[in-house]
């Protein structure tokens, strides 16, 4: 199961979808692949009701395991994710500035980390965590995920600002506006808009704006594999193919190919499922 859902209205302010995946492995499968998870433009909530996974830092050698339920920020490089034989993610896409103005914790405090959630959030997450172990109802899970993100809406820490409607014209990967334009529709100075972007989202907007744009190249890959890479550099904002190898480099280690040939060899693969 690889599927994406709509939040309820009174959440739609501050969360993009859900995302569910469960795939389960046979025993007899000697070794699971690891999903090489590129840089998108998203932070998450992601709960585990079945086996958990580990997620591997290879620029740092950071390991995190065994957590119920996650955090993890906007980030800028590659994870690989090692998940189990039973596997089961609910994933909370929240708008650019959504995990912000829940928890009013600055964005940058999650940016390439991956955090245990009950850490962050208040102690009823454990009692979700169990609740969501002890039902086969992926209805049900999805329900009681949005009553808990409910409660978190009732105690809203931070309130919108002219910047989140920004951030979420940028998350549509548009190239049309410059950066002193998009402060001015905030209110900001052009230095007041980058460190408050940084705070609501996690890393400066031309940066956003980078992974947005090759996130959109990753998913058109995924979609036309039989399409040449400067045909989609071109397609996705890229002024050449050269552009588009230093943001895979940078962000991935490798090349385009390379990166794509790896990502083939992802879980959700073995299903006839690729990211679009």
């Amino acid at each position: 199961m690889y599927v994406h859902l709509k939040p309820r209205q009174l959440l739609c302010e501050f969360i993009s979808c859900y995302r569910l995946l469960h795939f389960s492995f046979p025993d007899f499968q000697a070794a699971i692949p690891f999903k090489p998870y590129p840089p998108r433009p998203e932070t998450c909530l992601s709960f585990y009701p079945r086996d958990t996974e580990k997620t591997d830092y290879p620029d740092t050698g950071k390991t995190v395991s065994s957590c119920r339920s996650v955090v993890f920020g906007q980030h800028s490089m590659v994870t690989n994710r090692y998940v189990g034989r039973d596997f089961l993610v609910i994933q909370v896409v929240f708008k650019p500035f959504g995990l912000f103005r829940l928890t009013g914790i600055p964005a940058q405090v999650f940016t390439n980390n991956y955090v245990d959630a009950e850490t962050v959030f208040p102690k009823e997450l454990r009692r979700l965590n169990e609740r969501l172990s002890s039902t086969n109802d992926k209805g049900e899970m999805i329900a009681l995920v949005e009553d808990y993100l409910e409660l978190l809406v009732k105690q809203i820490k931070k309130i919108p600002h002219p910047l989140d409607t920004v951030s979420q014209i940028l998350l549509q990967g548009s190239d049309k506006f410059s950066l002193d334009y998009l402060a001015r529709e905030s209110c900001l100075s052009t230095r007041q808009f980058e460190r408050k972007f940084i705070e609501r989202v996690g890393i400066n907007p031309k940066y956003f704006s980078r992974i947005v744009r090759f996130d959109k190249v990753f998913r058109m890959k995924n979609a036309l594999p039989e399409t040449d890479w400067l045909t989609l550099a071109l397609q996705s904002g890229y002024y050449d193919y050269q552009h588009l190898v230093k943001d895979y480099q940078e962000f991935t280690r490798y090349s385009p190919t390379q990166f794509y040939q790896q990502d083939t060899q992802a879980p959700e693969r073995h299903f006839g499922i690729a990211e679009t």
